[in-house]
């Protein structure tokens, strides 16, 4: 049996802080140094704990989003692209 096709389904509507990543490195520590694509905004390291989140490849960084609440995750730029739209400041 498809286990994805017994689940409900939700739908989000979510507000979160996110930013494209451009480049990234995982660091001994499990940080993550992150090279955002926006070049307005400067290049951060993550915590260690956001490595083992932190599934982007060369082919796609993904996003780096962080959550009501404050917690930080990745995500896959067609997923993220395809749920959220920017809210205009």
């Amino acid at each position: 049996m498809n286990e994805q096709a017994a689940m409900p389904k939700y739908k989000c509507h979510k507000e979160v802080h996110a930013i494209k990543i451009a480049g990234a490195e995982v660091n001994k520590d499990g940080s993550v140094t992150i090279a955002p694509h926006d070049e307005w905004f400067a290049v951060f390291t993550t915590e260690a704990s956001y490595g083992e989140r932190f599934k982007g490849n060369d082919s796609d960084p993904g996003y780096y989003v962080i959550y009501e609440g404050g917690y930080k995750s990745w995500s896959p730029s067609k997923e993220f692209e395809s749920g959220y739209t920017p809210i205009p400041t």
